[in-house]
């Protein structure tokens, strides 16, 4: 891959996908080939209920390492625990090693647990720098920056450096984003991070008012943003196929058959209620659609596990799967085409 022009830092040539660790996600990521596996690391977002235990036995047999994004869970009343040391721990019993995410807003107890668990296995951590929240110029940034680092006990030479631009829905924002990350790259540059790149999301965070029965695309922004970077050895990262907002409360409505289908500068939305009332017949109906239109990939069935659970609920109307299931596929066939760009990138 391409040196990045710093004062020693490189990118790896691996994608960071920003994850919430439910069932579909952990799916894909269980499906990834050993190859694939070598080439995806993923960053999975643990809020206030995700469990850590069921988290570990979800993890894919194959997993060597993943980092752990803890901003979203509360400090503990207690002062002697300390959740990413744990979960660390119960990792390393598995054989696979956590790199904890740094985040501005934790407290310097949190980043010293962090700083413990990154020292457990690979001495590796991931800083997620979000410029529109957490630091207005340069100045800011570097103080922000050593802060954290201090607190974690490690050096930038240690630190995958991921610059998170959040929600990119418009291309307006993609336009003001582009700007802005220039500028944020000039400041990267003056440190040597072990790798630095770029992510962003652009998928809305619901798909309720689209229409169904028909695909309808949804631009990819927050590729398109990272692609006209145009700056050698940036890594890229993004949110999936999910967005980076997150929807509160409960879902009440029944989900209809969903596929969130990744091309090259846009998504394919499959959202379909036709077929009658039973989930199967809409499910089958939506896949044989999706098989035979262009956007389908030539190699079809092959190109990724979710390709594959497509084209076998295209060939037969049972087996609809769940909203968990539609997300698996769409997640998977989403990893496959994402390192297919960086490789022909």
């Amino acid at each position: 891959m391409a040196v990045f022009t710093t004062a020693g830092s490189m990118q790896d040539g691996v994608y960071r996908p920003i994850l919430r660790p439910r069932r579909g996600e952990m799916a894909a990521l269980a499906h990834l080939t050993p190859t694939e596996a070598t080439r995806v690391m993923p960053i999975l977002e643990l809020d206030e209920g995700t469990g850590l235990l069921p988290l570990i036995r979800e993890l894919p047999p194959r997993t060597g390492a993943l980092a752990v994004d803890f901003g979203d869970v509360p400090d503990p009343v207690d002062p002697l625990v300390a959740p990413s040391l744990d979960l660390a721990e119960a990792l390393a019993a598995s054989g696979v090693a956590m790199l904890p995410v740094l985040r501005a807003h934790e407290s310097r107890r949190r980043l010293a647990a962090h700083g413990l668990a990154a020292r457990m296995h690979l001495r590796r951590a991931v800083l997620r720098l979000q410029p529109h929240t957490d630091a207005a110029n340069p100045a800011q940034a570097d103080v922000l920056v050593d802060r954290m680092l201090r607190g974690a006990g490690l050096e930038v030479e240690e630190v995958d450096l991921l610059i998170d631009l959040a929600e990119t829905a418009c291309v307006a924002h993609a336009d003001r984003f582009e700007e802005q990350l220039r500028r944020i790259l000039r400041w990267a540059r003056s440190r040597p991070w072990r790798t630095v790149s770029v992510a962003s999301g652009a998928m809305p965070p619901n798909l309720d008012d689209l229409p169904t029965d028909r695909p309808v695309t949804i631009d990819r922004h927050d590729a398109r943003v990272w692609a006209r970077i145009g700056e050698p050895g940036i890594g890229y990262a993004d949110y999936g196929v999910t967005s980076p907002v997150r929807r509160r409360g409960v879902q009440r409505h029944r989900q209809l058959p969903t596929l969130r289908y990744t091309a090259e500068h846009n998504w394919w939305i499959y959202r379909w209620s036709r077929r009658g009332g039973r989930s199967d017949d809409r499910c089958h109906d939506l896949c044989r659609t999706l098989v035979t239109s262009p956007h389908w990939p030539a190699a079809g069935a092959r190109f990724s596990w979710g390709d594959a659970e497509i084209a076998r609920r295209a060939r037969i109307a049972h087996g609809a799967g769940s909203a968990a299931s539609w997300m698996s596929w769409s997640t998977s066939h989403h990893i496959a085409h994402v390192l297919q760009s960086l490789r022909a990138g």
